[in-house]
Protein backbone atom coordinates (compact mmCIF):
# COMPACT_ATOMS: atom_id res chain seq x y z
CA UNK A 1 0.00 0.00 0.00
CA UNK A 2 1.39 3.18 -0.77
CA UNK A 3 1.42 6.57 0.86
CA UNK A 4 -1.08 9.16 -1.01
CA UNK A 5 1.07 12.07 -1.94
CA UNK A 6 1.11 15.06 -0.65
CA UNK A 7 -0.81 17.49 -2.57
CA UNK A 8 -1.01 21.64 -2.52
CA UNK A 9 -4.54 23.56 -2.18
CA UNK A 10 -4.86 23.78 -5.53
CA UNK A 11 -4.39 20.07 -6.12
CA UNK A 12 -0.71 19.99 -7.37
CA UNK A 13 1.33 17.89 -5.83
CA UNK A 14 4.00 19.18 -3.35
CA UNK A 15 7.33 19.54 -4.44
CA UNK A 16 10.08 19.46 -1.31
CA UNK A 17 13.47 22.40 -1.00
CA UNK A 18 16.74 20.75 -1.69
CA UNK A 19 18.14 21.26 1.73
CA UNK A 20 18.22 23.19 4.40
CA UNK A 21 20.85 25.10 6.66
CA UNK A 22 21.17 26.30 10.32
CA UNK A 23 24.30 28.91 10.36
CA UNK A 24 26.23 29.46 12.97
CA UNK A 25 25.80 32.56 15.10
CA UNK A 26 26.98 34.64 18.38
CA UNK A 27 25.33 33.31 21.65
CA UNK A 28 23.84 35.00 24.36
CA UNK A 29 23.65 34.11 28.02
CA UNK A 30 20.63 35.49 29.60
CA UNK A 31 17.69 34.16 32.29
CA UNK A 32 15.29 31.90 31.02
CA UNK A 33 12.73 33.94 32.68
CA UNK A 34 13.43 36.87 30.14
CA UNK A 35 12.48 34.22 27.59
CA UNK A 36 9.64 32.39 28.77
CA UNK A 37 7.66 33.20 31.97
CA UNK A 38 7.80 30.69 34.34
CA UNK A 39 10.66 29.48 33.54
CA UNK A 40 14.12 30.02 36.12
CA UNK A 41 17.82 29.66 35.39
CA UNK A 42 20.57 31.19 33.26
CA UNK A 43 20.48 29.70 29.56
CA UNK A 44 23.09 30.34 27.40
CA UNK A 45 20.58 30.73 23.31
CA UNK A 46 21.60 30.82 19.99
CA UNK A 47 20.71 33.73 17.39
CA UNK A 48 20.79 31.99 14.37
CA UNK A 49 19.66 32.50 10.93
CA UNK A 50 19.00 29.56 8.41
CA UNK A 51 19.73 29.16 4.44
CA UNK A 52 17.34 26.94 2.39
CA UNK A 53 17.83 26.10 -1.36
CA UNK A 54 14.68 25.53 -3.37
CA UNK A 55 15.02 25.38 -7.66
CA UNK A 56 13.64 28.33 -7.44
CA UNK A 57 15.51 29.98 -5.66
CA UNK A 58 17.93 30.86 -2.62
CA UNK A 59 16.35 31.53 0.54
CA UNK A 60 17.50 33.48 4.39
CA UNK A 61 15.29 32.60 7.34
CA UNK A 62 16.17 35.75 9.25
CA UNK A 63 19.92 37.35 9.21
CA UNK A 64 20.70 37.55 12.46
CA UNK A 65 22.09 40.55 13.95
CA UNK A 66 24.41 43.37 12.04
CA UNK A 67 27.32 41.53 11.42
CA UNK A 68 29.26 44.07 13.29
CA UNK A 69 28.14 42.29 16.57
CA UNK A 70 30.38 39.15 15.18
CA UNK A 71 33.41 41.49 15.32
CA UNK A 72 32.89 43.07 18.79
CA UNK A 73 29.24 43.19 20.71
CA UNK A 74 30.07 46.53 21.32
CA UNK A 75 29.78 48.12 18.57
CA UNK A 76 26.40 47.63 18.02
CA UNK A 77 25.25 48.01 22.02
CA UNK A 78 27.80 50.45 23.33
CA UNK A 79 27.25 50.35 27.12
CA UNK A 80 23.90 48.50 26.94
CA UNK A 81 23.81 44.87 28.84
CA UNK A 82 23.92 43.02 25.71
CA UNK A 83 27.45 43.50 25.29
CA UNK A 84 28.80 41.84 27.82
CA UNK A 85 25.61 38.98 27.26
CA UNK A 86 27.13 38.28 23.98
CA UNK A 87 30.09 35.80 22.62
CA UNK A 88 30.73 35.99 19.30
CA UNK A 89 33.53 35.39 16.81
CA UNK A 90 34.36 36.69 13.26
CA UNK A 91 33.22 33.62 11.41
CA UNK A 92 29.69 33.69 12.51
CA UNK A 93 28.95 36.70 10.13
CA UNK A 94 26.67 35.33 7.38
CA UNK A 95 29.08 36.18 4.54
CA UNK A 96 31.65 33.59 5.09
CA UNK A 97 29.31 30.85 5.90
CA UNK A 98 27.65 31.69 2.72
CA UNK A 99 31.06 31.59 0.72
CA UNK A 100 31.87 27.96 2.31
CA UNK A 101 28.41 26.58 0.73
CA UNK A 102 29.58 28.40 -2.28
CA UNK A 103 27.14 31.19 -2.60
CA UNK A 104 27.23 35.27 -1.92
CA UNK A 105 25.08 37.39 -0.41
CA UNK A 106 24.10 38.49 -3.81
CA UNK A 107 22.69 35.20 -5.03
CA UNK A 108 19.94 34.89 -1.77
CA UNK A 109 16.45 35.69 -3.77
CA UNK A 110 14.38 35.80 -1.08
CA UNK A 111 14.79 37.00 2.72
CA UNK A 112 11.81 35.53 4.99
CA UNK A 113 11.88 38.18 8.20
CA UNK A 114 9.91 36.08 10.72
CA UNK A 115 9.84 39.89 12.66
CA UNK A 116 11.84 42.72 13.65
CA UNK A 117 13.52 42.15 16.33
CA UNK A 118 16.77 42.98 15.98
CA UNK A 119 18.67 39.37 16.27
CA UNK A 120 16.31 38.23 13.46
CA UNK A 121 16.65 41.27 11.14
CA UNK A 122 19.79 43.00 11.54
CA UNK A 123 21.03 42.03 8.50
CA UNK A 124 18.84 42.54 6.24
CA UNK A 125 20.91 45.24 4.67
CA UNK A 126 23.45 42.43 3.27
CA UNK A 127 21.14 41.23 0.77
CA UNK A 128 20.84 43.41 -2.21
CA UNK A 129 18.87 41.49 -4.51
CA UNK A 130 16.18 39.77 -2.57
CA UNK A 131 12.76 40.00 -2.21
CA UNK A 132 11.73 40.37 1.61
CA UNK A 133 8.86 38.86 2.80
CA UNK A 134 7.23 40.05 6.01
CA UNK A 135 4.14 39.04 8.22
CA UNK A 136 0.92 41.41 8.12
CA UNK A 137 1.17 44.70 10.87
CA UNK A 138 5.01 43.76 11.60
CA UNK A 139 6.30 47.04 9.77
CA UNK A 140 3.93 48.64 11.29
CA UNK A 141 5.07 47.24 14.78
CA UNK A 142 8.36 47.93 14.20
CA UNK A 143 7.80 51.82 13.50
CA UNK A 144 5.60 51.66 16.66
CA UNK A 145 6.63 49.07 19.37
CA UNK A 146 5.61 48.07 22.47
CA UNK A 147 7.51 49.73 25.70
CA UNK A 148 8.04 45.66 26.48
CA UNK A 149 9.93 45.41 23.59
CA UNK A 150 11.15 48.47 22.30
CA UNK A 151 15.07 47.55 22.96
CA UNK A 152 14.47 44.70 20.60
CA UNK A 153 13.80 46.97 17.78
CA UNK A 154 16.51 48.86 16.01
CA UNK A 155 14.64 50.94 12.94
CA UNK A 156 17.79 51.46 11.02
CA UNK A 157 17.09 47.62 10.19
CA UNK A 158 14.28 48.15 8.04
CA UNK A 159 14.21 51.31 7.72
CA UNK A 160 18.04 52.80 7.08
CA UNK A 161 19.18 54.53 4.04
CA UNK A 162 21.03 50.90 2.91
CA UNK A 163 17.93 49.26 2.72
CA UNK A 164 14.96 51.59 1.69
CA UNK A 165 15.07 50.85 -1.77
CA UNK A 166 14.40 47.23 -0.92
CA UNK A 167 11.44 45.17 -2.05
CA UNK A 168 8.89 44.31 0.57
CA UNK A 169 6.43 41.84 0.43
CA UNK A 170 3.52 41.87 3.23
CA UNK A 171 1.61 38.56 3.54
CA UNK A 172 -1.81 38.67 4.85
CA UNK A 173 -3.25 34.94 4.82
CA UNK A 174 -2.56 32.79 7.74
CA UNK A 175 -0.13 30.68 5.62
CA UNK A 176 1.69 31.60 2.37
CA UNK A 177 2.92 29.06 -0.46
CA UNK A 178 6.27 31.05 -1.24
CA UNK A 179 6.54 29.34 -5.12
CA UNK A 180 3.12 27.94 -4.74
CA UNK A 181 4.46 24.14 -4.60
CA UNK A 182 4.18 23.23 -0.57
CA UNK A 183 8.22 23.28 -0.44
CA UNK A 184 7.94 26.01 1.88
CA UNK A 185 5.07 27.48 4.02
CA UNK A 186 5.04 30.79 6.21
CA UNK A 187 2.71 30.34 8.93
CA UNK A 188 1.11 33.83 10.29
CA UNK A 189 1.77 32.90 14.44
CA UNK A 190 1.14 36.14 16.29
CA UNK A 191 1.50 37.31 19.86
CA UNK A 192 5.18 37.72 20.57
CA UNK A 193 4.86 40.29 17.78
CA UNK A 194 1.53 41.57 15.07
CA UNK A 195 3.42 39.74 12.43
CA UNK A 196 5.42 36.85 13.74
CA UNK A 197 5.79 34.19 11.29
CA UNK A 198 7.22 30.48 11.82
CA UNK A 199 8.47 28.45 8.66
CA UNK A 200 7.70 25.01 7.22
CA UNK A 201 10.24 23.69 5.33
CA UNK A 202 9.59 20.66 3.38
CA UNK A 203 12.54 18.39 2.11
CA UNK A 204 12.93 15.36 0.84
CA UNK A 205 13.32 13.02 3.69
CA UNK A 206 11.63 15.10 6.49
CA UNK A 207 9.08 18.02 7.09
CA UNK A 208 10.70 21.01 9.38
CA UNK A 209 8.89 23.68 11.28
CA UNK A 210 11.56 26.77 12.32
CA UNK A 211 9.70 28.41 15.49
CA UNK A 212 11.40 31.88 15.22
CA UNK A 213 9.86 33.36 18.31
CA UNK A 214 6.59 31.55 18.64
CA UNK A 215 8.49 29.66 21.04
CA UNK A 216 12.19 30.71 22.62
CA UNK A 217 12.42 27.45 24.98
CA UNK A 218 11.26 23.96 24.87
CA UNK A 219 10.16 25.17 28.28
CA UNK A 220 7.74 27.59 26.52
CA UNK A 221 5.88 24.21 24.62
CA UNK A 222 5.88 22.01 27.99
CA UNK A 223 4.23 24.70 30.35
CA UNK A 224 2.76 26.67 27.28
CA UNK A 225 3.99 29.54 28.45
CA UNK A 226 4.22 33.35 26.57
CA UNK A 227 7.46 35.59 26.69
CA UNK A 228 7.32 38.66 28.50
CA UNK A 229 8.20 40.75 25.75
CA UNK A 230 5.18 38.91 24.05
CA UNK A 231 2.83 42.12 22.35
CA UNK A 232 -0.30 39.95 23.48
CA UNK A 233 0.80 37.40 25.61
CA UNK A 234 -2.95 35.77 25.53
CA UNK A 235 -2.49 35.53 21.20
CA UNK A 236 0.76 33.99 21.90
CA UNK A 237 -0.41 31.43 24.02
CA UNK A 238 -2.76 30.46 21.10
CA UNK A 239 -0.19 30.32 18.62
CA UNK A 240 1.66 28.02 20.46
CA UNK A 241 -0.77 25.94 20.49
CA UNK A 242 -1.49 26.41 16.58
CA UNK A 243 2.14 25.81 15.90
CA UNK A 244 2.20 22.08 17.68
CA UNK A 245 -0.84 21.34 16.14
CA UNK A 246 0.72 22.19 12.21
CA UNK A 247 3.95 20.60 13.76
CA UNK A 248 1.52 17.32 14.63
CA UNK A 249 -0.63 17.56 10.81
CA UNK A 250 2.88 17.98 9.16
CA UNK A 251 4.41 15.15 10.63
CA UNK A 252 7.01 17.80 11.27
CA UNK A 253 10.19 18.02 13.26
CA UNK A 254 9.60 21.24 15.40
CA UNK A 255 12.84 23.24 15.76
CA UNK A 256 13.34 25.71 18.28
CA UNK A 257 15.64 27.94 17.16
CA UNK A 258 16.79 29.44 20.79
CA UNK A 259 17.05 26.27 22.22
CA UNK A 260 21.01 24.73 22.54
CA UNK A 261 19.20 21.34 23.05
CA UNK A 262 17.32 21.47 19.86
CA UNK A 263 20.61 22.24 17.74
CA UNK A 264 21.84 18.94 19.13
CA UNK A 265 19.51 17.21 17.81
CA UNK A 266 19.46 18.64 14.30
CA UNK A 267 23.44 18.96 13.80
CA UNK A 268 26.18 21.44 13.79
CA UNK A 269 26.13 24.54 11.61
CA UNK A 270 25.98 24.10 7.70
CA UNK A 271 25.25 20.62 8.58
CA UNK A 272 22.45 19.85 5.68
CA UNK A 273 19.42 18.84 6.39
CA UNK A 274 17.23 17.08 3.59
Amino acid sequence: MTSAIPRTSTGVAKKTANVLYGLDSPNMTMQAEHMVVGAEGPVEIPLPAFLIEHDKGLIMVDTGFHPCVCEDPALLFGDRPETDMIVSKPEQAIEPQLRKLGYTPEDVTHVIVSHLHTDHAGGLFQFPNARFIIGPGELDYGKNPTPESAHLVMERDFLGADVQNYDWTEVTEERHDLFGDGAVELLHLPGHTPGQMAVLVRLPGQNVVLSADVVHLREAVDMLAPAPTDTDPEQAVKSIRKLLQIVEEEDARLWIIHDYRDWAEFGDPLTPIR
